[in-house]
């Protein structure tokens, strides 16, 4: 298992094509399973179910369509992309197992920061309450999504993964309907008042991963730099663990 940090933002194609060689290695059983810990630049993506009404301003930042599941959503600076190159052929073959894994790992890091991430059955991601806001027009609690989570996987290898709002500008999500949903707002850590380093957040992230993920309660194994086939960018700003 190998840990991949990349400090520098990374443009998007890059990212796929570097998911690309990753996973067609682990399928060939020739590199280790990874997480790569990433931003972006601002850009949009478009998963395999946008709509195309749910882009507002589509000549605001680059727009990507891709393979993932889900609709429109923003990355950009702040926020903490992780992009997990998994083998459930050995982690169990079980698409919706697998993604409420990504939720609990979401929530449990969030928790750190003493922020209750919640899953709601009609919307994706992970979500506050946020009492501070007006309720909405129903009466119920007003509510803010802090995590996005969206995912691929060929012969049981998974690409993409989860984004979670640490700090970016949120004003930047109204270029689209982020994931198809007009009722609810977006937040973020700092938004909610947690002024968290970008390296807390992955230190978090790291250990909440082998406690969700790993069987048996046991941490996750860190893989040496520079394994075969990693298919990580060469580049100062990249380091394996």
């Amino acid at each position: 298992m190998e840990w991949i940090t990349t400090d520098k933002p990374v443009p998007y194609r890059s990212a796929e094509a570097m998911m690309e060689a990753r996973v067609a290695e682990i399928i060939a059983g020739r590199a280790s399973e990874a997480v790569w810990l990433l931003e972006h630049p601002p850009l949009y993506t478009a998963g395999t179910s946008a709509r195309p009404e749910d882009l507002v301003s589509p000549h605001r930042f680059a727009v990507y369509q891709t393979r993932r599941g889900g609709q429109y959503t923003y990355h950009g600076p702040g926020q903490r992309v992780a992009y997990l190159m998994l083998d459930l052929n050995r982690r169990g073959k079980d698409v919706r197992a697998y993604v409420q894994r990504l939720e609990r790992w979401v929530i449990a890091t969030l928790a750190e920061f003493g922020v209750t991430g919640q899953i709601r059955p009609a919307r994706v991601g992970v979500w506050v309450e946020r009492p501070d806001k007006p309720r909405n027009p129903d009466g119920a609690m007003h509510e803010d999504k802090i995590a996005a989570i969206g995912v691929r996987i060929r012969r049981w290898v998974t690409f993409h993964g989860i984004s979670i709002n640490v700090d970016p500008e949120l004003e930047h999500f109204s270029g689209i309907v982020p994931c198809g949903i007009r009722d609810h707002g977006v937040t973020s850590l700092a938004d909610l008042g947690r002024r968290v380093p970008m390296a807390e957040v992955d230190a978090a992230l790291m250990r909440q991963f082998g406690l969700i993920f790993e069987a048996g309660g046991q941490k996750a194994g860190i893989q040496a730099a520079g394994s075969p086939g990693s298919g990580a960018p060469d580049s100062g700003a990249t380091r394996r663990r």
